[in-house]
């Protein structure tokens, strides 16, 4: 069964006092995706306002613009909650992923732990049942604390002599405490999931995880307006085979998930929050099995502002801005079925990824040729704000 979501289980911590917005699909004579924002009061459409989320990021003020834009109300949070997920009525506003136009970024390898974690999965080939073993050699040679270096450091290119001597340096230690850092392109425009929605695994895949993480909201301007919660979907065992893999290991249908709002940086809320913000996971499968982890921001080896200004810069534009994911310190070890199994999904498992000011993503695990097909793509989103008078200023 579907999870029923709430106000209880998905806003934040202090409810809608912040710059909450995100997307809903609002019927009317035509229906479609709309820009909206949360207040004590209900949800208000404020796509007569601005078109698209990016189009209000690009302002220079977004809370302002917010702020004196009225909008359309919608409904209650709580009817826009209920009617989120697999099986929301078409006739009643119900939740998208707080984005549109903006590309969806990662950034890999960003916190110690998971880096060790990736140097594993390389040298175990991606075979799960031999990754404990491969634990044990690589965390003899390199520890399991590579915190207090920084990356492309004389520190850090002292350590990169030293493995490349003992045979075993990784290009995921390169990126993880080199001077460049790992950026990718996550999943196409439009394609991500929200919360309420099935995540999608490959049917292939027998080692894999989900990778909880903070995403920012960027500007097409490098300005970071805000921040949500997103899940970095991951095939363990594809991208072990080879890191030449790593699109089949990372966008597949519905393999990536954002989520519930974007929280816009205004007086209660900064960038100092996302740096010192905790991402808290659970996983519940229908076998009764149970996993928590978190992840602690004050642990990541690349600061946040850093990792944007990667991403866009003189060599690369992005006119209507983007999301990035800002990595993991989570990289479930544990076993699930057997000793030395390690932890995968299995169809059904319940995903819950969280954070006090940021709320919580709900998600239900599902094959990807089976998640719900992606259709609503760039040439049906501009048919449908044209249709709806939108564009026409």
């Amino acid at each position: 069964m579907s999870l029923l979501l709430t106000p209880e289980n998905t806003l934040p911590i202090d409810g809608v006092s912040g710059t909450l917005i995100g997307r809903a699909w609002v019927p009317g004579a035509i229906a479609g995706p709309s820009l909206i924002v949360l207040r004590g009061d209900g949800v208000f459409d404020l796509s007569a306002h601005f078109p698209t989320l990016s189009d209000l990021l690009e302002t220079e003020e977004p809370v302002a613009a917010v702020r004196r834009s009225p909008g359309t109300f919608i409904g209650s949070v709580e009817a826009l909650l209920a009617n989120t997920g697999p099986h929301a009525d078409p006739n009643q506003a119900h939740l998208l992923p707080p984005l549109d136009l903006q590309v969806i970024k990662a950034a890999g390898v960003t916190f110690a732990a998971s880096m060790i974690e990736r140097v594993i999965e390389e040298q175990a080939g991606g075979d799960a049942a031999k990754a404990e073993e491969v634990r044990e050699i690589v965390q003899g040679v390199i520890g399991d604390n590579l915190r207090s270096i920084v990356p492309g450091s004389t520190q850090a290119l002292q350590l990169k002599a030293l493995l490349i001597e003992q045979g075993m340096w990784s290009q995921y230690l390169e990126v993880g405490i080199g001077p460049d850092a790992e950026i990718f392109t996550k999943s196409p425009l439009l394609a991500a999931v929200g919360t309420g929605s099935q995540i999608g695994v490959h049917p292939g895949s027998q080692w894999n995880n989900p990778e909880p993480e903070v995403v920012l909201a960027v500007n097409s301007r490098g300005q970071i307006h805000g921040a949500t919660l997103g899940n970095d979907v991951n095939l363990r065992d594809v991208e072990g085979r080879s890191a030449l893999l790593l699109g089949k290991a990372k966008d597949n249908n519905a393999s990536c998930a954002i989520g519930p709002f974007i929280r816009l940086f205004d007086e209660q809320f900064s960038l100092d929050d996302v740096r010192a913000c905790v991402v808290d996971l659970q996983v519940e499968g229908e076998d009764g099995y149970r996993l928590h982890g978190s992840s602690s921001m004050n642990q990541i080896s690349r600061d946040p502002a850093d990792l944007a200004g990667q991403t866009l810069n003189a060599n690369h534009q992005y006119p209507d801005g983007f999301l990035l994911f800002l990595g993991t310190l989570f990289a479930p070890t544990e076993d699930r079925d057997h000793v030395g199994s390690g932890f995968t999904h299995k169809l059904g498992d319940q995903v819950r990824i969280s954070s006090p000011l940021l709320g919580s993503l709900h998600n239900r695990v599902t094959h990807s040729s089976t998640a719900a097909p992606w259709t609503f793509g760039v040439s049906a989103l501009m048919r449908n704000l044209a249709a709806r008078g939108l564009l026409a200023r």
